[in-house]
């Protein structure tokens, strides 16, 4: 059974204070609800309960590597602007409606049901697929040149289970994914390959 958020960010915030103070320093703090409100009714989509809550605990972060092996959490707003940009890049297609496989490793270029909720700094973000299918709740990398991709590993199955794998790989010290967690400048979480 996945841990609750709530669980993973306490695992996560006693990690990072410890061993990577200055990640931990760039954990926004709680996002306002109403702001969040503001965002699912820009996007036209209500935010997963699992994001909510972790947006309520940290409201993003500045571009520090959370997530392996490179992603940092986007604020309310970042996760707003991410969704228009695509959209608007999006908008001589049917407004991101191409379904594609669901069952697939790849998924269509940007589809109007995903929520961006981390970003790598080079126009990539991480996506929870909102789409009506049995892979609801799925994380996708949204890749800015090749399109979405769904990997079928555990970790991927859904933010909670994401942020569960990334608090157990710290704790362990044991790679996740392929990424080992490993502090540079003696202050900051990196991952290496």
């Amino acid at each position: 059974m996945t841990s609750s958020i709530s669980e993973s960010w306490t695992r996560i915030e006693a990690w990072l204070a410890r061993h990577a103070p200055r990640t931990f320093a760039a954990l926004g703090p709680p996002a306002e609800r109403s702001a969040i409100t503001e965002a699912e009714q820009t996007i036209g989509l209500p935010f997963p309960e699992p994001l909510v809550e972790s947006l309520l605990r940290h409201n993003g972060m500045g571009h520090y590597d959370l997530l392996p092996p490179c992603w940092s959490l986007l604020d309310v707003h970042g996760i707003t602007r991410e969704w228009q940009t695509r959209m608007e890049i999006y908008a001589d297609e049917p407004a991101g409606t191409e379904e594609g496989d669901p069952d697939g490793e790849f998924g269509p270029w940007w589809h109007a049901r995903w929520i961006p909720f981390a970003f790598d700094g080079s126009g990539d973000n991480l996506i929870i697929d909102q789409r009506s299918n049995r892979h609801r709740g799925r994380i996708g990398d949204a890749d800015h040149e090749t399109g979405c991709s769904f990997s079928h590993r555990p970790m991927w199955a859904s933010f909670p289970a994401l942020l569960e794998a990334t608090a157990t790989a710290l704790e362990t010290g044991k790679a996740v994914d392929g990424y080992l967690p490993v502090v540079v400048d003696e202050d900051e979480l990196d991952w290496d390959f």
